[in-house]
């Protein structure tokens, strides 16, 4: 078993939300380049690019990811991000059930329970061959998809190379899709599904002793869903054949153990061209079959690409993987070095390649580098400051952690910075003090934000630790009647049992704009909203008054019958 990731299938549904957790389920499998370590998991996912993911895992935030799809570049937990997860526990699969980032964990036992192991396989190998016939005969029977893994397991045993080779080519024959230097993507699955076909064909070949046969026809095979791929414009109906073929070509090679020069010239040439952005091969991957002479010859290779256009990135993370496949610490922290972003964010991918070697004390080093060079900007990445915070806080460094939690919220002043802040002081027992600087710098900034209609960052911020340090009336206060609707709603929900007047005029006022919408969602709210005020009537005695009001807006909106039968569900 690896390292274990700390969260749960449970833990990564709460962060995304059920639908991008279903999505990401079904890009599990296409995870490449999975690292898990030091707290943190990073890979790669194809989608209409190759998005790369980082997931961190911390017992105050519990797991929060990062990806540079559109989705998650607005600071969303992602379908990539559940992916990675997903990808991150089948990986470690623990044999007991893994604690969430909050919990605490148990304390160790004395001696583990043993794993349980599947009775089927000693049970199979005590049968007989007869026995086993007949019981292959009766589950094929009443599993036909068992049946027809089997049919087609015998055709490709008895079928020479040559009608392979034109079967798998029919499958994947585009002509029926593509005319004109164009695919239609709405009959991507349809194309899709025979690639699917022509995998099990490929799968069929390795499972007969024919594993060479299956390298060069899984190499084929993806040049040509590559090219439909692109012809469709990137349908993402394609990528799972890709996936898949990706898969059966590395399972081939293993057993059939091709010469490392040509699989390197073909992973190359592979992983640079067209499809090369979505598909999942990695070199890290392919190394116990290229070997040290494949990998080497990969690496010259990709560094000659890198050579002629070092602004082609594929070219860049190519050799990149390579140096990492090879195990070269310090060739891939000097190809690392040679582009250093300027927020800390090529600093930190140092940091972790040199603390996964064991080389601790060099990769806080160049964390720190990072955060030094970062600080003139004043904008270091997020990841670093954690990293680095995390490193300082197992050493014990509590105030060299505070000083970089402090530094952060001074440069990006955000809830989740002052959350951070506040719990590296109450580390160093200084909380209090702390928290009258924080609370002073927010409302210097905030009132040179002006009185101008909408909150300014500083005053939105300010509202917002206000509120999660429990002071509701002074969060109201800093709103000064510029808050935005969320907030309003927030704090209305908030103060109405002891402001029901200011609540009032809150949820009124959010009512109004409602009322035009002919939206489900809309309707909802109005009755949730309807619901408050009437709380805030029944706290002010004027219950007769939220009467009227309820008459009113339904003698207004009696058009809309769905809403008047959502509001007769809640009571109204």
């Amino acid at each position: 078993m690896g390292i274990r990731p700390g969260f749960t299938e449970g833990d990564l549904r709460n962060a995304a939300g059920p639908v991008s957790f279903a999505r990401g389920e079904d890009y599990a499998g296409a995870v490449s380049g999975l690292d898990i370590g030091g707290g943190t998991i990073r890979a790669a996912v194809p989608g209409r690019e190759t998005y790369r993911v980082e997931l961190a895992v911390t017992r105050q935030a519990g797991v929060t990811g990062s990806c540079d799809c559109p989705y998650g570049a607005e600071g969303h937990f992602c379908k990539h991000c559940v992916a990675v997860g997903l990808a991150a526990l089948r990986r470690t699969a623990p044999s007991v059930p893994e604690p969430s980032a909050d919990e605490v964990p148990a304390p160790p036992r004395a001696a583990e329970r043993p794993a349980r192991q599947d009775p089927v396989p000693p049970w199979l190998g005590s049968l007989d061959r007869d026995a086993l016939l007949a019981l292959l005969g009766e589950e094929s029977a009443a599993v036909p998809a068992l049946r027809e893994r089997l049919l087609l397991r015998a055709e490709v045993a008895r079928a020479d190379r040559t009608a392979v080779r034109d079967r798998v080519k029919g499958l994947l024959d585009p002509r029926a899709f593509a005319e004109g230097g164009y695919a239609d993507p709405d009959e991507a699955e349809a194309y899709a599904r025979q690639a699917e076909e022509a995998v099990a064909v490929l799968r069929a070949l390795v499972g007969a002793g024919r594993a060479a046969e299956a390298v060069d026809g899984a190499r084929w095979a993806l040049w040509r869903v590559g090219e439909v791929h692109r012809l469709a414009d990137g349908a993402e109906e394609l990528l799972p054949p890709v996936h898949d073929l990706v898969a059966v070509h590395l399972r081939a090679c293993r057993a059939a153990r091709p010469e490392p020069e040509p699989t390197a010239r073909w992973l190359v040439g592979h992983l640079l061209g067209p499809v090369g952005e979505v598909t999942p091969a990695d070199p890290v991957d392919y190394h116990d079959v290229l070997g040290p002479a494949g990998l080497t010859r990969a690496l010259e290779l990709a560094t000659e690409a890198w050579r002629s256009d070092p602004a082609d990135k594929a070219a860049v993370r190519l050799r990149e993987r390579l140096l990492k496949a090879r195990g070269d610490v310090d060739a891939l922290v000097a190809a690392y070095a040679a582009d250093l972003a300027p927020d800390g964010a090529t600093h930190l991918r140092i940091a972790r390649e040199l603390d996964e070697a064991g080389r601790a004390g060099d990769a806080l080093e160049w964390a720190e580098r990072g955060l030094r060079a970062a600080g003139k900007l004043r904008d270091p990445d997020h990841r670093l400051v954690e990293w680095v915070c995390e490193r300082y806080a197992r050493a014990g460094r509590f105030a060299d952690a505070l000083a970089v939690r402090r530094d952060r919220f001074r440069s990006r002043a955000s809830l989740e910075s002052y959350r951070s802040l506040r719990s590296a002081a109450r580390a160093c027992g200084c909380w209090a003090a702390e928290r009258e600087a924080a609370l002073e710098s927010l409302r210097a900034d905030a009132g040179r934000g002006g009185q101008a209609p909408g909150l300014g960052p500083a005053a939105r911020v300010l509202v917002d630790v206000l509120l999660d340090e429990g002071e509701v009336d002074a969060a109201w206060e800093a709103a000064a009647g510029h808050a935005d609707d969320r907030r309003l709603l927030t704090l209305a929900d908030r103060m109405r049992d002891h402001r029901p007047a200011d609540a009032l005029g809150v949820y009124l006022r959010l009512l109004e704009p409602l009322k035009r919408s002919t939206r489900d969602q809309a309707y909802h709210e109005i009755a949730r909203l309807l619901r408050s005020v009437r709380a805030c009537h029944e706290r002010l005695g004027t219950a007769e008054e939220f009467s009227g009001r309820l008459a009113a807006l339904r003698a207004e909106l009696k058009r809309k019958p769905k809403l008047m039968r959502i509001l007769d569900q809640n009571g109204l």
